[in-house]
């Protein structure tokens, strides 16, 4: 991990599903390393108040944090007001809420692919729009970094609910970067291919992990950091002129 510069001096950051140690949790650390403010966003009330502690254990209060389902509009804003309330505006929204799973379409249920696509690309929306409306509310400026994926991109058995609302993640930052633009706010994604964190692994066979790693050039799964430093970037004033962006952040093989 690099150290910080003050890349986000002065910014006040939110960041959804922070809790754990994947790669929410790595770009709150990150924007803290840079300089930021930064509210710490989970529906799991527990796992986000250790995640938290840990935080404010080298970064003060600079860290506050905020018990948020993102399939809950009424939550959602209470977020976004409360971290303006916090620390009297905000910046950068980084929307990493995302469900995945793996199941073939044949024995999909309604349920699974709807509670998919309700956090993943629903949740993406709701505080995307939330965010926006703080932000023009301001006065203007401001950056949406949302969390995607190449599987929007790329083909994967078992993972259609998962691939479409990454997909739909992909067109709602183009689209959205649109509307925001008038305004000053800048709108990119990050389309990771695979960052290891202990989650991942539990949720994930040793099977699957070993082929999805075969596919990496450099023979290993990222670290949740190293796509944080691309999201990190994005939200800096470094990306300026980047808007409607989907960066992928893999080493697969063509």
């Amino acid at each position: 991990m690099r150290p910080g510069h003050e890349l986000l001096a002065g910014k006040v950051v939110v960041v959804t599903a922070a809790a754990g140690t994947g790669i929410g949790c790595a770009v709150a650390e990150r924007a803290l390393e840079e300089g930021a403010q930064v509210v710490v966003s989970d529906h799991h009330e527990r796992r986000l108040g250790e995640t938290a502690e840990r935080l404010r254990a080298t970064h003060g209060d600079r860290v506050h944090s905020l018990v948020c389902d993102v399939t809950v509009e009424e939550q959602v804003q209470a977020l976004i007001d409360g971290s303006a309330r916090t620390f009297g505006r905000i910046d950068v929204m980084i929307n990493n809420a995302g469900l995945g799973g793996t199941r073939s379409v044949l024995d999909m249920p309604d349920e699974e692919w709807l509670r998919v696509l309700d956090v993943t690309l629903n949740g993406t929306f709701r505080c995307t729009r939330a965010a926006m409306r703080q932000m023009v509310g301001q006065g203007g400026g401001g950056v949406i970094v949302n969390n995607a994926s190449v599987i929007g991109w790329r083909a994967q058995q078992g993972q259609a609910h998962y691939a479409a609302a990454k997909a739909g993640v992909m067109a709602l930052t183009r689209c959205s970067a649109m509307d925001a633009a008038e305004h000053g706010i800048r709108v990119n994604a990050v389309a990771p291919s695979l960052a290891m964190h202990a989650f991942l692994a539990k949720v994930t066979t040793d099977e699957l992990l070993d082929e999805l790693t075969a596919k990496e050039a450099f023979g290993r799964a990222a670290e949740p950091w190293e796509v944080a430093n691309v999201m990190v970037f994005l939200a800096s004033d470094y990306s300026s002129y980047l808007t409607g962006e989907v960066i992928s952040v893999s080493s697969q093989r063509a």
